[in-house]
C-alpha cells in the first residue's frame, strides 16, 4: 500500500483507518463532507463526492494506490413512513451511490490499478429468514441504507465486470467506539451510565433491553478492511464477531464496570422503539479463512473498554 485515499475521513472508521495506516507508516490523504481534510482537520479543498469533476481532481492530482469508500448517511430511525422521505432518499443516494459511482469512475480513467473498498451494512439482508448470515444469503433491505447500500455493492460489482476494477464490499454489522456520535445505542447507553455516576444525571431510559445485537469492537473491523485489500482478488466480505448480545448485557456490563446497579437506574420504555427490531448475526467464516482476522476482544471485555475510552473524552453538556 503506497498511498491511501479515505473517503469519509472524519467518520469514526475513517478516524480509526487514519490512526491505523499512520501508525503503520503508510501515506495516506483523506476526503470529508466539506472536501478534502488536511491531518490538523481543516478543509484543504472544498468539494463534494457527488460532484464527479471534484472526484476527478483529487484522484487525477494524487493517484491513489488504495481507496477507502466509507462515506455513509446514517439516519436514527429508518421505519416505512420515513422511506417516504424524499429528502432521506436523496441524502442516502448521493452518498451511498453516486459519490461512489464517481470515485470508482475516476479510478477507472486516472488510477486503474487502484483497490477500493466499499463499507455496506448489514442492513442489506433486511430482515433474512436465515441466521448468521454471510456473503450468500439473500440480500432483501427493509430500509432507506439498506437499499441504497445493496446499490453500492452493485455499482462495485459492475465496475469490477465491465472494467477490471478490484473493488471488494465489507458489509459491517455493528462496530463500536468512543468515536460514535450519541445517537448510537452504545454509546447513548455508555454516556448515560457515566452521567448517573456523575450526578449530572438520574436515569437512562431505553426502549427494548431484550433485543439481541451482533457488537464488535470497531478497531477490529477497519483491521479487517485493510486485510481485504491485502488479498489477491477482490470479492464480498461480512464482517461481524458471529454473536449476538442483549441490550441488557450490554447495559448491566457497562454499568457495573462504574460501581452501579444497572436495575437502580435504568428505565425500560417500549414506546420510544420506531422500528421492528430484527437480530442480524454475521457469518465472518469467509473473511477469517482467508485473511486470519478474528476478532481481539471479547463481548465484555469491549463494553468494558469503550467505557473506559468513552470516559477519556469530554462529555457533552
Amino acid at each position: 500500500m503506497n498511498r491511501a485515499l479515505i473517503i469519509g475521513v472524519t467518520g469514526q472508521d475513517g478516524t480509526l483507518l487514519a490512526g491505523q495506516l499512520e501508525t503503520e507508516g503508510i501515506d495516506f490523504y483523506g476526503v470529508g463532507s466539506e472536501g478534502v481534510v488536511g491531518f490538523d482537520g481543516q478543509v484543504l479543498q472544498a468539494g463534494k463526492v457527488t460532484d464527479a469533476e471534484f472526484v476527478r481532481q483529487v484522484v487525477e492530482a494524487s493517484p491513489p494506490s488504495h481507496v477507502f469508500y466509507l462515506a455513509a448517511h446514517h439516519h436514527s430511525a429508518q421505519d416505512a413512513g420515513l422511506a417516504k422521505d424524499t429528502d432521506l432518499w436523496k441524502l442516502s443516494m448521493d452518498v451511498q451511490v453516486l459519490g461512489l459511482a464517481n470515485t470508482l469512475e475516476a479510478l477507472r480513467a486516472h488510477a486503474p490499478g487502484a483497490r477500493l473498498f466499499y463499507a455496506a451494512s448489514s442492513h442489506i439482508f433486511g430482515a433474512p429468514v436465515d441466521s448468521p448470515q454471510n456473503e450468500n444469503t439473500p440480500m432483501v433491505p427493509n430500509n432507506v441504507y439498506g437499499v441504497t447500500k445493496l446499490m453500492g455493492n452493485e455499482v462495485c460489482k459492475f465496475y469490477r465486470r465491465q472494467h477490471g476494477i478490484f473493488a471488494s464490499v465489507g458489509i459491517l454489522y455493528n462496530h463500536e467506539s468512543a468515536y460514535r456520535k450519541e445517537k448510537f445505542l452504545s454509546q447513548k447507553i455508555i454516556r448515560g451510565a457515566l452521567g448517573i455516576k456523575s450526578g449530572r444525571a438520574t436515569q437512562l431510559v431505553l426502549g427494548d433491553l431484550s433485543a439481541r445485537v451482533d457488537w464488535g469492537y470497531a478497531p477490529d473491523y477497519v483491521d479487517a478492511m485493510v486485510r481485504m485489500l491485502r488479498l489477491p482478488e477482490p470479492g464480498k466480505y461480512v464482517i461481524a464477531t458471529g454473536e449476538a448480545h442483549t441490550v441488557r448485557e450490554f447495559v448491566s456490563v457497562a454499568f457495573e464496570n462504574l460501581g452501579l446497579d444497572y436495575k437502580e437506574w435504568v428505565v425500560e420504555d417500549p414506546s420510544i422503539i420506531r422500528k421492528n427490531s430484527t437480530v442480524l448475526i454475521g457469518d465472518s467464516s469467509k473473511l477469517r479463512r482467508e485473511t486470519g482476522w478474528a476478532p481481539s476482544l471479547s463481548f465484555p471485555d469491549m463494553v468494558r473498554l469503550l467505557t473506559q475510552q468513552t470516559q477519556q473524552r469530554p462529555l457533552p453538556e
